[in-house]
């Protein structure tokens, strides 16, 4: 096997000369890490497990490995189809089906001269439920902005509360003790402790108001002691992401699901600047913010519109506050009021004035 190893070597006494790499019928495969030596690597390999999205960098979403296999045959006929598939995230969630038979792959040589082909070719397509993955969500999503002083928090127990027998508060002592982010083997979660009890916070902030552009920031804050996210995601749907002008320190792809609708985007972390994001702890928080020209049919501060419809990290969609809840704009007669107060002020000041100087 290059490119990747089992875990496992397995009863391989019945071989007397070369001995296998792995001689179980159900072997479990993991990628090498990256500096492997050069004989042990294959195109595409040694990323620790680690794929990036393929909106992010499809060089870096691609994993391979060759392995031989032994007393199999050298015909189509001979050689028969694995089963049983199954893809080991971070978690469970993955559901993989069966072997299917494709056209044969087709190589071209090193000189590009000649093409070669494979004896047999089969793809298996795994699957990602998020409902499979956990019962509750792993994200939320706060909102606030500059217009309400009113800040809409998570739904509480959003993410369940059931770990909140064994979460963290923020300025416990056990919170800095060495070890505290080395991950279980079963990934349990080790949360701070908060109202909403989500690994993941996703705040969404309307920050200011221009003439032709409106901006919004965001941040993401992580509250797992025990994870850190590696090529992490977001992505957010506003039907004015057709019109973003800057993001200031998030990459950012546009993802259009359908030809005429333009409302979805992907944010990511810059390469090497804030592409990882911590554990929970005073590094474990990443923010941007977004410029967006607005259309003047359909922009709006009224009725939430200014806040995403829904908002995704990693895949997994995070809930949202209710839809009552969301900041609103001050009403009229409450603008009026405050209007009428300050002029009453200015003329009993003015008259205070007068009759001090008289």
């Amino acid at each position: 096997m290059v490119g990747a190893q089992t875990t496992e070597q397995g009863d391989c006494s019945k071989f007397k000369a070369t001995i296998p790499h792995c001689c179980k019928k159900t072997p479990t495969v993991v990628d090498l890490l990256p500096g492997v030596p050069y004989n042990q690597q294959f195109a595409n390999c040694c990323k620790g497990g680690v794929l990036a999205s393929w909106g992010q960098d499809p060089s870096a979403a691609v994993a391979g490995f060759q392995v031989s296999v032994g007393q199999a045959g050298t015909s189509n006929k001979t050689v028969k189809l694995p089963k049983n598939f199954t893809l080991l995230g971070p978690g469970p969630g993955y559901t993989c089906g069966p072997a299917k038979v494709v056209p044969s792959t087709v190589f071209l040589t090193t000189d590009r001269r000649r093409k070669t082909q494979a004896l047999m070719t089969w793809n298996v397509t795994c699957t990602y439920s998020q409902f499979l993955a956990s019962k509750h969500p792993s994200c939320c999503v706060s909102f606030s902005s500059f217009y309400n002083e009113t800040i809409v928090p998570c739904k509480s127990c959003a993410c369940g509360c059931h770990n909140k027998n064994t979460c963290l508060k923020s300025d416990s002592v056990l919170a800095h003790k060495a070890g505290i982010n080395t991950p279980k083997k079963d990934n349990s979660p080790l949360l701070q402790c908060t109202h909403h009890m989500c690994p993941i916070r996703v705040h969404w902030h309307v920050k200011q108001n221009y003439k032709d552009y409106w901006r919004v920031k965001m941040s993401v804050t992580n509250f797992n002691y025990r994870m850190n996210y590696t090529e992490w995601t977001l992505v957010a749907q506003h039907p004015n992401l057709n019109n973003v002008t800057q993001v200031f320190s998030f990459d950012y792809k546009p993802l259009i699901p359908y030809q005429s609708v333009n409302d979805t985007g992907m944010f990511y972390g810059m390469k090497f600047y804030n592409d990882l994001l911590m554990e929970a702890g005073p590094l474990g928080n990443i923010q941007s913010e977004v410029l967006m020209r607005k259309d003047q049919n359909t922009f709006t501060f009224k009725q939430g519109w200014a806040f995403p419809r829904r908002v995704y990290f990693n895949g997994d969609e995070c809930m949202l506050p209710p839809p009552d809840a969301y900041p609103s704009l001050p009403n009229s007669g409450h603008v009026n009021s405050i209007s009428i107060m300050q002029k009453a002020a200015s003329v009993l000041l003015i008259m205070f004035s007068i009759c001090f100087s008289l």
